[in-house]
């Protein structure tokens, strides 16, 4: 079984830049304390690294 990236928005996006806007919502988050679970790959790992200050993973 691959693993799994459990990510929770805990920070607003309100004054971000365009980019981190975008990627927030690519990852499919919406509001604060909205969680998605994603495979563990090289894409979602650079989308969590662009947006780090504003997210909280878990490994599950």
């Amino acid at each position: 079984m691959s693993k799994k990236l459990e990510i929770t928005l805990t920070r607003s996006v309100i004054g971000r830049t365009q980019k981190q806007l975008k990627t927030v919502q690519a990852l499919g988050l919406k509001r604060i304390n909205d969680s998605v679970v994603q495979n563990d790959n090289p894409a979602v790992r650079g989308m969590v690294n662009t947006i780090s200050h504003l997210v909280t993973v878990k490994e599950v």
